[in-house]
Order: structure tokens, then sequence, then C-alpha cells
């Protein structure tokens, strides 16, 4: 080996060694992924900035004529306190430890706001109404979005797994929680001051996902929940395979079974079989984890001219590979493209009951994230007959895995409690906030008396960990599903009332009524607009003061007198009116000691709405908008605020006894 190649290779390796030095030495000095260029730091409060660098060292941290020194703890966790500061920016901080040395640009003091919640605060930007007029003038917009990843964890955690602040602009809002996008449009355009958005939420999520296991097990109500808790996502797994087949088997031992044995059996053989439509499986309550291949059945029920004739089977937009059979005769076997007619030739119904049995033995091929199960709505879901169309868009199917095929368990959130809180929420306390704006409470619907004492726990909660009184702005859910009467009751309407009556006895909590924006056949209204202006109106009004803006009118009080009832509200904010073009009040009802409640009529005198009914003499109950999808109600504040549901009595719901269990 050459003197020269010698030299050559000894330069290399130093050069490798001093890069690799020098990357290590950078690497130690960190601070929470929340920090960041872009970033949105809370006027007016203290600021806490943290993170980790080189163990009992020195270090400074430079902000706006503000120097802090500290020194690293023995563990390498460090923080440092900047003192209240008054909006402006931009600003660049500066922190060093040693040699390394961070530094962080185009920094602003102004208001930032947690959102958190399910699906409807996910939802982004991109796929609202709207959308394309709003990258005209996003670049002028003072707002910014942090999104924090999706995690679960059985544990707190300290760090965040990744994350960047984002200005707004043409090409980033898309990605934007939509209605904290026209929150904070509206709030900067008001305060005169940058709002940062810390987007943390997750589709589809129960709120006890979102309480730390502490809080639960101080509350008398949800600590078994919080006890039952296993120790690692591995025995999550295991319990949610064992809860899945003690429900599809009712406890019993588990059977398995082959495509033909069921195609060959009788209709009557799958009545033990639980039910469930013939959407995703993902979102079908205890199936939710379970990913394989499964059964589906359902009985058709046909007369005997119907069963002659040929007819034609339609599902929809699946396209998956799968196995059909009728009455024990396959009717189809292989990969079903979207959009494919199934030919049934005449012969094979029967009159009287059919078993119709699907094999689903893949997902849906596009879209992916659909996952298992038969894609399509009533529409394109049925069996077309010569005179009649037979819709397969209902909850008459029966739902079973294949336990003899390959499967796995698929872990989401709803399948234990405080996994989002630890993987989600605990990583950013304790950052200075103004607040939380929280949208949820569509999971929670079938257990919506005991959503308040999660909802009231939750903000409990948050606020002991950040050891601040967050002030909470709480969306209520719109119109949604069908408009029964009371006396069918309503979960969505009891989930409302729990909503109010956490943000309404809790100081620095809020309501936003949203009954007449929602659109009653979409669980995901696409006008996200009127959300988050109508959410910042109330943070302007309840969390900044400005008394100018107006907030929906609320229940006050209702007195009876002989065959009438008098209602009185808070917040009218100036004369009620009634939307409707013939001035007809609707939305009310009315009933008397036998519980039985009938529609009413009713009048608007000075303010107090006069309600009755012929049907009930002497009323001593009295309702409104009381159903999933309020559709009737039309009674208004003075600033054209939509006048909160309500129910004068404390008379049992359908969900009072409806727990989540352990």
């Amino acid at each position: 080996m050459s003197k020269k190649y010698f030299l050559l290779t000894r330069v290399l390796l130093l050069a490798v060694f001093l890069a690799s030095t020098v990357f290590v030495a950078k690497a130690q000095l960190l601070t929470s992924k929340i920090f960041g260029d872009h970033m949105v730091l809370q006027r007016n409060k203290p600021v806490v900035v943290w993170g980790n660098a080189k163990k009992n060292t020195a270090l400074r941290l430079s902000f706006n004529g503000q120097l802090i020194s500290t020194r690293t703890k023995a563990d390498g966790s460090w923080k440092a306190t900047l003192q209240p500061m008054k909006e402006g920016g931009p600003y660049t901080m500066t922190i060093s430890c040693g040699a390394d040395t961070l530094q962080y640009k185009d920094i602003m003091m102004g208001e930032v706001w947690l959102c958190s919640g399910q699906s409807n605060m996910e939802f982004v930007l991109k796929n609202s109404d709207g959308y394309q007029q709003e990258q005209k003038v996003a670049s002028r917009l003072a707002v910014r979005q942090f999104f924090v990843p999706h995690r679960m964890s059985i544990n707190p955690e300290k760090e965040l797994d990744a994350g960047a602040w984002v200005p707004a602009g043409a090409a980033t809002i898309g990605d934007f929680t939509a209605v904290g996008y026209y929150f904070a449009k509206q709030l900067a355009a008001q305060l005169h001051v940058t709002v940062g958005l810390v987007h943390s939420s997750w589709g589809g999520t129960q709120a006890e996902c979102w309480v730390s296991k502490d809080a639960m097990l101080k509350s008398a109500t949800l600590n078994a929940i919080a006890k039952s808790q296993p120790n690692s996502l591995d025995e999550v797994k295991s319990k949610v395979e064992q809860d899945i087949k003690n429900y599809a088997y009712h406890n019993q031992a588990a059977t398995l079974y082959t495509f033909e044995q069921l195609a060959a059996a009788p209709a009557s053989f799958f009545n033990s079989w639980n039910t469930g439509t013939p959407g995703a499986w993902m979102w079908q309550g205890k199936w939710s984890a379970f990913r394989g291949e499964g059964f589906m059945q359902r009985i058709v029920t046909l007369d005997s001219a119907q069963a002659k004739v040929a007819s034609v089977l339609r599902l929809g937009h699946t396209d998956a590979k799968m196995a059909i059979a009728i009455n024990g005769n396959v009717v189809y076997k292989g990969d079903l493209p979207e959009g494919t007619p199934i030919n049934i030739p005449a012969g094979t119904w029967k009159a009287g009951d059919n078993s119709l049995l699907l094999n689903l033995q893949t997902n849906q091929k596009n879209p992916a994230w659909f996952g298992f199960g038969l894609n399509g709505d009533k529409q394109d879901l049925f069996i077309k007959l010569a005179d009649t169309t037979v819709s397969l868009m209902d909850n008459k199917w029966r739902l079973m895995a294949d336990w003899a095929k390959p499967y796995h368990m698929e872990l989401m959130p709803n399948n234990t409690v405080a996994t989002l809180y630890n993987g989600m929420i605990a990583p950013l306390i304790p950052l200075s906030v103004a607040g939380v704006l929280w949208y949820q409470g569509e999971s929670n619907a079938g257990r919506a008396f005991q959503y308040r004492d999660v909802l009231a726990t939750m903000i409990g909660d948050w606020r002991n960990q950040w050891k601040s009184k967050l002030p909470f702005v709480v969306m209520q859910l719109p119109a949604y599903g069908p408009t029964q009467n009371s006396n069918q009751g309503s979960t969505w309407a009891e989930l409302r009332e729990a909503q109010a009556a956490v943000a309404v006895k809790y100081a620095d909590s809020a309501l936003v009524v949203t009954t007449d924006i929602g659109d009653p056949n979409n669980l995901h209204p696409t006008n996200k607009a009127p959300f988050g202006y109508r959410a910042a109106g109330v943070a302007l009004n309840r969390v900044y003061h400005y008394a100018d803006v107006a907030v929906s009118p609320l229940f006050n009080s209702a007195t009876f007198q002989q065959n009438y009832a008098l209602v009185t509200f808070n917040d009218a904010n100036g004369p009620l009116t009634v939307k409707d073009k013939y001035g007809y009040l609707k939305g009310f009802e009315v009933a008397g000691n036998d519980h039985v409640f009938h529609y009413a009529q009713a009048q608007l005198i000075n303010n107090t709405v006069k309600v009755w009914s012929t049907a009930v003499q002497q009323p001593v109950a009295v309702r409104y908008a009381w159903s999933d999808s309020p559709v009737d109600a039309n009674l208004f504040g003075g600033a054209g605020l939509p006048v909160g549901p309500f129910r004068s009595d404390t008379w049992a719901g359908i969900t009072d006894n409806v727990k989540l269990v352990p």
C-alpha cells in the first residue's frame, strides 16, 4: 500500500469520524417536536419550551429580547419558561447548549388553539365546500397549523412522532382541519393576531380515548373501565380477539365453517349470527378490529311469481374477491369488478325465504381504505326483479368471521381507553394555549347519558394536566339521521343535552349550537364554514368577552298554567324570530303526567313561547328540537342564531342505562 493511499484513507476516515461527531452533537440538543420554524406561541401567557440535550450542561434560550439560562437535568431533559409577551413577530428563537445550537425562524406571538375530537374535526378543507375560493385568499391569512400524527399508546408519551408548523397558503390549507381553519380565520380577522391551530383528532373515536387513565381511576362511573385497561398493545389484541369471539358465538365455543357448508344450510341456520349492515366491517361495532375473510348472509323473501323469473344482483361499488350462493347454488365465484351485474337464472330463487350468502375473501381493492365489506348505498345495493327491486341496504345482514382462514386484529382507538390521550395529547403538555375547540360525540351517542361524566372528566383532566383553567368551546352535534318524536326517543338529542349540560355548567366552557347547519343525510356535512365561524363567535363572546358578538339562546325555564306551557330563554340577543314564511313556530312537543308526548302548537309572545296541544289538557313537560334531525325547529335569536334544543323534564331517556363496560 502506497504512502499516498494510506494518507488518503486516514483523511477519509477522519472526515467520516468528524461528520459523525457533528451529527451526534447536533442530535444531542433537541426541543419537543411541537416547536419549530413558523410556530405560533401563545401571547399574554408564560411560554414553556422544553426538550433534551447533553445532561448536566448549561443551556441558554434567546427569544424576543428575553434570555433564559438554565441547566439540563441528569437525564438530559430541560425546560425554559419565557415571560408573557404581547402579539407580534416574526421572531427568531436561538437555543444553545455546549457546542450545540438550534435556531427557529418566522415565529409569531398570537393565539394558539388545540382542535380535537373525531371525524368532523379531522375533516380537511380540501373536501369541504368553498375550498377553491379559500385558496385564493389563503396566503393573506394569519393562520398556521401543526398536525399531530395519529398515535395510540398504552402509557403517556413525552414526545410526538413527528410534526411541523405550516403557514396557510394555496398549496397547504387543503390539509387543515376545515372547522378549525374557518374558526382561526375569523379569530385572526377579529383579534388582529396570528392564530395557530394544533390539530389533534382521529375519526370515529369515542371520548374515552381522550381521557387519561389517572382521571378515569378517580371517576366513580369510569373507574372500572380504567382498571380493566390492558398493560400492553399485545394484551389489547388478545382481549379484542376474545371479545369478538364471545360476541360472535354468544360466549359459546367457536365453530369453524366452510362456504360449502353454509351455502347448503337453511335460512333459519343463521338466526344466531349477529346482525349488521352491508358496509365496511371496521365501522360495525365489535367487528372493527377484525382483518381476514368472512361471511355475510341475509334472507330474501319473495312470492311465487317473483321466484320464477330471472333477476340481477347488484353489489354497488364493491371491488373484491368473493363467492356468492343462493339456496345452496353458487352463482358467482372470483374477483368482482366494481359495478358488475350478477345475473341470477330463473328458478334459482324460491317462493318464501331464500338464503343469500356471500363469502368475502379480500378487502375492497379501490378505494383500499374502505377495507372489508360491501361498498355502496341504497341506490346501488339491490336485487332487480321483473316487477320490483329489493334493497339490500339495511341492517338485516348476518355477519360471521371465517376463523378457519388467516386473520389478525388491527387495533383501533376504541378497542381500549386513554390511548389517544397518551399518544396525542400528553406530549403537548405544557404547551401554552388559549383554549380547546372540541368537536366529538357521534361515537358516544349510544351512551349519551354517560357522556355527561365522560366529557366533564375529560375537561377537568386536561385542565389539571395543563395546570390551567383551559377554556373549552364544545361543538354541539348538528342534524343527522331520522326525525323521531320524543316517544320514540333520540340518542343524538340526548347527546346534545349532555354537551349542553357540561358546557353550561362548567366555568370557561361554552356551547356552539349547530342544529340548523348540518345535513340529515350526511354524517360529515361539507359546509364547514358556518361551523367554524359560529364557533369563533362563541369564543369571541365567552373567551375574549366581546359582548357585541351574539351566541345562541338557550333554555331558561318552563312554567305550566292550565293547558299550556310558557318557555323563556337566556341570551336572546334581541327579539326572538320565527323562520317560516307563514309565521308558524314549529319543533315543540308537550306531555302530561302519562309521559306521552304530542306535537304542539306554539306562539311567540314578547320573547316567551307559549306551547299547547289539544291532546294534552294539563301539560307537565315541554321539549323542543328533540330528534336526531330536528329539521322543523325554526326558533332563532335576534342575531339569527338557532335556539338550542332542550327539554324541561328529567324523565328517563333511552341511553340512561347504556354504559361503556370493561
